[in-house]
């Protein structure tokens, strides 16, 4: 796949990158942190949505910048408008998905002792998360010429307001057609993202989008009731087994790539080795080890579990949350979709089965949860980053960026921890919780049916087939498995539009349309990213 080409501005030539400790700039990215941080739990308790906020923070910079104000004229940088969309982007998902959402599971469960260790494990998670990213970030694990399609979208944003010109002009219309839209409640970020994304893996993402989306009337016969009682693949767990088999041909995978003895080298200087992800990788095990230990110590889980089963819950607990985070990675680089929350469920069903007591399983879903979310979200803003400054063209430079990039999510996280800790027991005392929480802690206490452990299995092995397949570079097993736990089939159609759409305009105007139609999707996923982010908020004050 071509990558769209971007040019550091002339106006900023490539030897000292912005830092997020230059005042002005520090002080723009810690209020966009308490905005975005404020923003993701209002939305994420109110409709179980958390918006990508990465275009406001730029938009915000951008607006700014025009400020005829001296101190101001920092914002006109491309690299600072990156910083403030990587910080907010960050403040939103940490706060809601990875801070917020654990700490409601043992809080519906009765524990409210449970609230503060959960708290203190899954932010050590949520910085661990982040800063595996960063490590394999470039790498053949995580190639920056993935997708990432939130990344290519916010990096042409910040460039059509910096340059103008031609490819602003075809931004601005994809960006007035995702509008347009998702008014008519067309899922345009689905479309966008077919566009950019590997069609292979895309294809099977949106043909398993439909199979969930309509399987109540393709399994509505009495023959298929022992696969999906009532035509639900979700009751029979179908979708599960397919992401326990995928996700785990997956990881084999996965090792086997860095593991391999290969003498190619990075594609740039600023890229990975293989032997550098195998130290990340390394230390990231080690990391939620020692995290899975804390929760057991200060959750008081010794009291509560023989020796056994508590190196058991170490052991499942650390594997569980590294396994989340690559798989929502792999799923996020590809489609822009990931399904971390329904990931969360799968780790506690097995769980389940193995026989954990409840607070083990309210911890270990919690720890789950807050995993993968910011890892996929540092991907969309190293991406976007590496468009800005260049496409890898100044290693050094290229470096300098995302070390500053980890370093506004770093600081994103702390100002969400803050905001997390102030408003939990008001949100939690008028009953406002996130919605998941509430299915998971109906499912602990319900515990899970005879047969699903044989359900799991069975499905898996199809699952792990298509993945072994397509292979580590399509990972058509993991986005199948993906479309199979979203029940969204407006979005399985605008994916396959968009790929038929996408070999037409390339059939019409050759290799050279790529890059147009990067630039066209970008514009596509923005506007739907806009128009959601204020819908929501609409929706969640003006209702």
């Amino acid at each position: 796949m071509t990558v769209v080409q971007a040019t550091v501005t002339q106006a900023e030539p490539a030897k000292a990158h912005p830092t997020i400790f230059e005042p002005a700039t520090f002080l723009l990215l810690s209020v966009l942190c308490v905005f975005g941080a404020i923003i993701g739990l209002q939305l994420l308790v109110s409709l179980g949505v958390t918006p990508n906020t990465s275009l406001i923070g730029a938009l915000a910079a951008i607006a700014l910048a025009r400020v005829p104000v001296m101190a101001f004229m920092r914002y006109r940088s491309v690299h600072v408008q990156n910083l403030a969309q990587s910080a907010i982007s960050s403040a939103t998902f940490g706060a809601a998905n990875s801070l917020l959402l654990p700490i409601g599971i043992p809080f519906l469960l009765g524990r409210q002792d449970l609230v503060l260790p959960m708290f203190v494990g899954v932010f050590f998670a949520l910085l661990l998360d982040a800063y595996l990213l960063y490590r394999m970030f470039d790498s053949r694990v995580f190639p920056a010429s993935g997708a990432w399609p939130p990344g290519v979208a916010a990096a042409e944003a910040i460039k059509a307001g910096d340059e103008g010109g031609r490819k602003a002009a075809l931004m601005g219309i994809g960006f007035a057609v995702g509008i347009v839209g998702s008014f008519f409640k067309i899922p345009m970020s689905a479309l966008g993202v077919a566009f950019i994304g590997n069609i292979w893996a895309l294809s099977m993402f949106g043909i398993a989008l439909l199979v969930r989306g309509y399987s109540t009337s393709l399994f509505a016969s009495p023959a298929f009731a022992s696969i999906a009682p009532g035509g639900d693949l979700m009751k029979g767990y179908v979708p599960h087994g397919f992401m326990i088999g995928a996700g785990l041909v997956a990881l084999v995978q996965v090792g086997m790539l860095i593991l391999q003895r290969s003498d190619k080298k990075p594609t740039l200087a600023a890229g990975r080795t293989d032997e550098e992800v195998r130290r990340t990788l390394g230390f990231g095990s080690l990391g939620y080890i020692a995290i899975a230990v804390l929760l057991a110590v200060i959750g008081g889980l010794f009291s509560e579990m023989s020796i056994g089963m508590l190196i058991l819950f170490v052991i499942y607990a650390a594997f569980a949350a590294y396994a989340h985070e690559l798989i929502v990675g792999i799923s996020a680089m590809h489609s822009g979709w990931f399904p971390a929350f329904a990931v969360a469920l799968i780790t506690l069903i097995i769980g389940l089965l193995i026989g954990f007591p409840m607070p083990a399983l309210a911890l270990l879903t919690g720890f789950s949860a807050a995993t993968g979310p910011a890892f996929a979200d540092m991907g969309y803003d190293l991406k976007a980053g590496y468009i800005l400054r260049g496409n890898g063209a100044d290693p050094e430079f290229e470096r300098e960026g995302r070390r500053q990039q980890l370093m506004a999510a770093m600081l994103a996280f702390f100002i969400a921890a803050i905001v997390v800790l102030w408003a939990y027991p008001s949100y939690f005392a008028q009953n406002l919780f996130p919605p998941v929480d509430r299915v998971y802690a109906a499912t602990i206490n319900a515990g899970v049916a005879p047969g699903v452990a044989w359900s799991l299995f069975i499905w898996a092995i199809p699952g792990a087939i298509l993945q072994y397949i397509g292979g580590p570079q399509r990972q058509i097993g993991v986005l199948f498995a993906t479309g199979l736990l979203i029940n969204f089939p407006m979005a399985g159609w605008a994916v396959l539009a968009g790929i038929v759409a996408r070999l037409i305009w390339k059939r019409a105007a050759g290799e050279t349309a790529e890059g147009d139609m990067q630039v066209f999707a970008a514009g596509l996923i923005a506007g739907d990213a806009i128009y959601s982010f204020f819908d929501s908020v609409g929706k969640r004050y003006f209702r």
